[in-house]
């Protein structure tokens, strides 16, 4: 055998060679594109359920500032903080939305709305003292198609995503920020563990 014809056969790829290269590849890339959205999906919902707990702590400490209740209203995709101011000076306690002053109103993403322990309740007051009303749950759901994420990967009611925070728990005196146990379960406290 002459050199020439050994340095020729160590040269270069073969086509195999390259073939299962770009194929490994391909598989990675479509991998880490499933877990990259799965990452997105639950980032997007765990900002979501902190940015609306920083809002109603704000609204708590608000009220206790101004010495006038506060009042935050909530619908799947959306909340509204509004200060009690009517009748002037320090309001009555009661919720009018026409002329308290609206202090923030939030549009939620809807691919990820909420959903809260009492549906029929959809108000949360802040005393002047800083104190709830009422005890209440709000989660966010995440398992379902959305823009994020189009394939629901296991049909069967549990989150595809799992963000470290997906619900909130409100009591008379404090708020904390949990993860649900089940997805797809009840929206209440004994399935909201705080963290």
């Amino acid at each position: 055998m002459n050199r020439v014809s050994c340095i020729m056969k160590n040269s270069g790829v073969t086509l195999i060679e390259l073939i299962v290269a770009i194929s490994v590849m391909g598989i990675l890339v479509v991998a880490l594109g499933f877990t990259f959205f799965g990452w997105m999906g639950s980032y997007k919902a765990e900002s979501q359920i902190k940015e609306m707990y920083i809002d109603l702590m704000n609204a708590k400490a608000r009220a206790m500032q101004k010495n006038r209740t506060h009042f935050v209203t909530l619908t799947t995709t959306r909340y509204t903080i509004y200060e009690d101011t009517n009748p002037a000076p320090d309001g009555n306690g009661i919720l009018a939305t026409v002329s308290d002053t609206q202090v923030l109103q939030k549009n939620l993403n809807p691919d990820y709305p909420i959903t809260w322990s009492d549906l029929a309740d959809t108000q949360i007051d802040f005393t002047r003292r800083g104190l709830s009303n009422d005890n209440k749950t709000v989660c966010i759901f995440t398992d379902f198609v959305n823009n994020d994420y189009p394939i629901d990967r296991t049909p069967d009611g549990v989150s595809d995503n799992h963000p470290d925070y997906d619900c909130m728990v409100i009591s008379a005196t404090r708020m904390n920020l949990g993860q649900l146990t089940t997805q797809g379960g009840a929206c209440d406290s004994t399935n909201c563990v705080a963290k």
